[in-house]
């Protein structure tokens, strides 16, 4: 392990457990490398959703009364 890791307990589903364990003999992985794996691109996913919003946050806001307006004049519901 690296020098600078941090050790935490978790506690997952055993049938989660038990395809973590294949997962990471199939691919000659620690499980401690594919939760960090996962964990990464799930917080990855967080921030461009956030930069998403941030850009979109001047635009303006539309009910949901007008949005299915729109949708059936345009003929899409």
């Amino acid at each position: 392990m690296a020098s600078h890791t941090k050790r935490a307990t978790i506690y997952f589903d055993p049938d989660l457990h038990k395809a973590l364990r294949l997962k990471a003999a199939e691919t000659s992985r620690s499980i401690t490398d594919l939760v960090n794996e996962a964990v990464r691109e799930s917080l990855s996913e967080d921030a461009e959703d956030l930069a998403a919003f941030d850009t979109r946050k001047r635009e303006p806001l539309v009910s949901y009364e007008e949005m299915v307006k729109r949708l059936k004049k345009d003929g899409r519901i």
